[in-house]
């Protein structure tokens, strides 16, 4: 697997290196005053929970068990640590994060920037779900995750929305005492949420509202050039990888940690290159990037998924529309009983949705974003992040996310005051 990665690396910087000279100049933020943390080194060993502890907030640690018997971390901040700190009966809102990321991401940009804390600070009850296969729930009750030719790799976002984020609400709900909740969904966060909606339209009721950043439902005007290149193979590079038992990707790795503390870091020459290989896989956006905080990013993300999660996008890049994971011509009569894969039914989603999107993300289009708003059957709001270079993964790490995106979020979800919280 290892060699794998590098592989994908090496092909990647090829891609997304510039000479060091194009950096000059660039805003790219690197300043110990742009971040919390007050010690780098500590903040990449420590988890989740070890990271809320250290900067004062409470924390659970939760499982949740799916359907399917898959076992899910799932991560609770009751209350906040300078603000609405006092225990008691809150707003509750679930937090998905995208592909490749898990919890974490929400928390290692420290207090005050990272959502998770916000949330916490304004009086939510957060809860932050962990997708099956990401480093906090590969777990199973029967099933092996270490076998990379067996059976555990098997799903794609269909099932997480479908099975995993119902779960997570249900439990969430039986937790708090409370009858709907608030969604937050980052990239594939907003994918799962989509399928739930089409597939279990009973969960529209359990919704207050959904706040999709960087919403991604269809790809068919997709221009990120490695995804449109990979795309019309992916078939067969989920075959050689099922066949060399590589069904898991990306795993949280000690090499990739070694190298945000080595070569990463402030001061290492290698750090433009790191920088230049996160643009060119998320978004290009100097001006949100935190480059100082790469050796914390890296300990945490990636966190793992799926080869089949990727495999789907793909497929919907290459069918230009938004339908189910295609198992082939048997498995598909099977499973759906259409020798094609059926279309999620967006109509089906009657929820409050609020998309948030920005004129420069390079998997989110204005064009598959318009489709999307068109087709989602309940009251949906359009958000635009006035900022012009906002990229993909700055609505989860820009530096200026709280202001730009998370506040007005805030804002839409205390505007409703139809949850039972009181």
């Amino acid at each position: 697997m290892g060699r794998i990665l590098l592989l994908i690396c090496c092909v990647s910087l090829t891609v997304a290196w510039r000479p060091s000279n194009e950096y000059e100049g660039l805003d790219v933020v690197t300043d110990f005053e742009s971040r919390i943390s007050d010690n780098l080194q500590e903040d990449a060993q420590l988890d989740v929970g070890g990271l809320l502890k250290k900067y004062g907030y409470p924390f659970e640690h939760h499982n949740v068990i799916t359907q399917d018997g898959y076992i899910l971390g799932l991560h609770r901040i009751p209350h906040g640590r300078d603000q609405n700190n006092a225990p008691g009966k809150r707003p509750a809102v679930l937090v998905m994060h995208g592909i490749l990321s898990s919890s974490a991401d929400f928390v290692i940009m420290g207090p005050g920037t990272a959502l998770a804390y916000i949330l916490a600070e304004a009086g939510f009850d957060v809860w932050l779900g962990n997708a099956r296969g990401n480093y906090f729930s590969r777990q199973h009750l029967t099933l092996n995750p270490n076998d990379g030719k067996g059976s555990f790799w098997d799903f794609s976002w269909d099932q997480i929305g479908n099975l995993d984020l119902p779960a997570m609400i249900d439990y969430v709900l039986e937790q708090t005492g409370q009858t709907a909740l608030h969604y937050i969904g980052m990239s594939q966060g907003t994918t799962v949420f989509f399928v739930m909606g089409s597939l279990r339209p009973e969960y529209n009721k359990k919704i207050i509202t959904m706040q999709a950043l960087a919403p991604v439902a269809y790809l068919a005007h997709n221009k990120h050039s490695l995804f449109l290149t990979l795309a019309p193979h992916r078939k067969a590079i989920e075959a050689i990888l099922g066949e060399l038992g590589l069904k898991e990707l990306f795993p949280r790795s000690p090499i990739i940690t070694w190298a945000g503390a080595r070569l990463c870091a402030d001061g290492m020459e290698f750090q433009p290159i790191c920088s230049a290989l996160l643009f060119t896989l998320v978004g290009f956006n100097p001006s949100q990037h935190n480059a100082t905080m790469f050796p914390v990013k890296l300990a945490h993300a990636p966190a793992g998924c799926a080869v089949r999660q990727l495999v789907h996008y793909g497929q919907n890049i290459v069918e230009k529309t938004f339908q189910r994971y295609d198992h082939g011509f048997l498995r598909n009569l099977l499973e759906y009983g259409t020798e094609t894969p059926p279309n999620y039914d967006l109509s089906q989603l009657k929820a409050p949705v609020y998309l948030h999107y920005s004129q420069q993300d390079p998997f989110v289009k204005l064009e598959d974003m318009e489709r999307l708003y068109r087709e989602l059957g309940g009251p949906v709001t359009k958000v635009l992040v006035p900022e012009p270079t906002f990229s993909h993964i700055d609505f989860m790490w820009g530096v200026h996310a709280k202001d730009l995106v998370f506040d007005k979020a805030i804002d839409i979800m205390k505007s409703y005051d139809n949850y039972d919280n009181k």
